[in-house]
């Protein structure tokens, strides 16, 4: 595909997918959709990406919804994806991540499907739907004083693409209520301090300091484990506990058959890092 609206990047073994519309605050179109979707497949299916990052090009993250796309759709009625605009027949849309769970064959909440860590470097305002692609994330870093906000309030509109799902399991029922209801501006400060936001950095820095975290990622932990691990995650948030220690049980002993087990314990004995 000819990425227009994004960008993707190897980088050591970091997948770097940038939201590419800088002249319009990379706001969201079917475009930009249609070509993240193809990013993070090409990411999940790259032997040589053991991590996933995501950021914006300029200085915003995403700030939701694109103003003349949101006009279209007012102007038809609907949701109007662009799709019939500029694609090719073989440009469908990738569904990455899709299969591993029947809940998770949704737009973002099939990032739980996908078998590499997604970290968001949050470099500016996210709005909307592009908060919601943040807090789909695992791990989010974010530039100081940095805005986040629902913002469907003041449009007329419900919580977006899985919002009221996601952010009370992030930072809890009370303030996720606080956030939805009133759609007000959250700075990465606050964020920070309630959870939302795992660290803050200063914007000049701020996506290399997440590269050097996803880095830090592909070379301490198999990717065995990386995929195990988050999966077991969020397919946790949807069966019992019992089932989770079961699951966790499982999982054990098949692993402890593989090369990476075998490759971890002797790097333990011999004292050294393992080389993954």
């Amino acid at each position: 595909m000819k990425l227009r609206a994004t960008r993707y990047e190897l980088i050591g073994r970091v997948a770097l997918i940038t939201l590419n519309r800088p002249h319009r605050s990379n706001a969201w179109t079917g475009r930009l959709d249609t070509e993240l979707r193809w990013c993070l497949d090409r990411a999940d299916h790259d032997d040589r990406a053991r991590v996933i990052v995501l950021t914006g090009a300029g200085e915003r993250f995403c700030v939701g919804g694109d103003s003349q796309a949101l006009q279209q759709h007012a102007d038809k009625g609907r949701y109007d994806n662009g799709l019939d605009h500029g694609l090719g027949e073989n440009d469908a849309l990738a569904t990455p991540g899709y299969g591993l769970h029947p809940h998770f064959n949704a737009p973002f909440a099939s990032h739980f499907g996908l078998s590499k860590p997604i970290v968001a470097a949050i470099n500016g305002a996210a709005a909307g739907i592009g908060l919601a692609l943040a807090c789909f994330t695992d791990i989010r870093f974010a530039s100081e004083g940095a805005k986040l906000t629902t913002a469907h309030g003041k449009l007329g509109l419900p919580a977006e693409y899985g919002l009221s799902w996601i952010l009370p399991r992030l930072v809890g029922v009370t303030r996720a209520m606080d956030i939805l209801l009133t759609s007000r501006i959250v700075l990465a400060e606050e964020a920070a301090n309630i959870g939302l936001i795992n660290a803050i950095h200063p914007p000049e820095t701020l996506v290399e300091e997440t590269l050097a975290y996803a880095e830090g990622l592909a070379s301490t932990a198999s990717p065995g484990s990386l995929l195990a691990t988050r999966r077991q995650v969020y397919l946790d948030l949807h069966r019992d506990v019992g089932q989770a220690v079961e699951a966790s049980i499982r999982l054990v002993e098949e692993m402890m058959t593989g090369a990476e087990y075998r490759q971890g314990v002797r790097a333990l004995l011999d004292k050294h890092p393992p080389n993954f």
